[in-house]
């Protein structure tokens, strides 16, 4: 199997992420996306942590600005609307089971974990439950792979290519 395409974190991307989770950062693997300063925005969390607990949760948005904005989607009745619209347009519907193939895929590719077997993140493949981690999986993996992912980047108010950054890199 191949890695998943991200840059192993330095220890400054640690210090950032820990300053943006405003907490210690914990089983970070990789840096999946970055903002426009080069700051982090998306990390790669190893699929089993280091006290050995599985963990889904490949693609976690740790990006405080873009925590918010989608934060303020959810708040806002979007998955709802989301999650209605996986009913209404099969394809929507086909890209999604997609991206929850891609995301088992990549999460495969770094560990097997027999718990965790088959579970990808925020509600794939055929609810809308969370949309960081939606928005975290189309960041890292770029668009066109998770359809409610890029739904939902397109109506926040937070944007990659435009720096909102708290924490210098």
């Amino acid at each position: 199997m191949t890695r998943p395409p991200f840059a192993a974190p330095t220890d400054a991307d640690i210090r950032a992420v820990s300053e943006q989770l405003g907490r210690p950062a914990r089983g970070v693997i990789g840096i999946a996306a970055r903002c426009a300063c080069g700051a982090p925005t998306v990390v790669a969390t190893a699929p089993r942590l280091d006290d050995g607990t599985p963990f889904p949760t490949l693609y976690y948005l740790s990006h405080p600005a873009a925590t918010a904005a989608i934060s303020t989607l959810e708040a806002t009745g979007v998955m709802a609307e989301l999650q209605s619209a996986l009913a209404d347009e099969p394809e929507l519907l086909a890209g999604y089971r997609l991206a929850h193939e891609s995301y088992l895929a990549d999460r495969s590719s770094i560990a097997e974990i027999p718990e965790i077997a088959g579970i990808s993140a925020g509600g794939m493949p055929d609810r809308v439950k969370c949309l960081h981690a939606l928005a975290a999986h189309a960041l890292a993996a770029g668009p066109g792979i998770n359809p409610i992912g890029d739904r939902a980047l397109d109506r926040a108010a937070w944007s990659p290519a435009v720096c909102e950054c708290e924490v210098a890199v």
